[in-house]
């Protein structure tokens, strides 16, 4: 009996493990207008929204998938707290960053705002992860 409760513990503690945020990277923002994108043409998907750079793209597989962002902290050392509090962003990939894109993702706007002080720089340091 105790044996079997104490898998149960790890497995619950394994399932935990997954809320954790995988990756790191990299995000910018860009303004509306939002449309066209590479995803939807000219369909407005609100404002929730991020364009994905070639680390994430998967030849356009990226398209419609959600991710979960966080702010991390600054990439330069010019812009000390860049973060607002511990929160995170749920997002819809609906565009394409081409090359030269310096983010892993590029949010819109309102959706780096929730994470993110857009004045305290363009750039800021992330962890993602893909949503279900």
């Amino acid at each position: 009996m105790a044996a079997s409760h104490h898998l149960f513990l790890a497995l619950l503690l394994l399932s935990f493990v997954g809320f954790s945020f995988a990756a790191h990277g990299t995000a910018t923002f860009y303004t509306p207008p939002y449309t066209p994108s590479a995803c939807d043409g000219t369909h407005k998907e609100g404002v929730m929204i991020a364009a994905a750079s070639d680390a994430i793209w998967d030849d356009g597989a990226a398209c419609g998938r959600r991710y979960r962002v966080k702010c991390l902290g600054a990439t330069n050392r010019g812009v000390p707290h860049p973060c607002k509090g511990h929160g995170s962003v749920e997002v819809k990939i609906v565009d394409y960053c081409p090359s030269g894109c310096q983010g892993t993702i590029d949010l819109s706007q309102e959706a780096f705002a929730k994470i993110a002080h857009p004045d305290a720089g363009k750039i800021i340091r992330i962890a993602f992860k893909r949503s279900v």
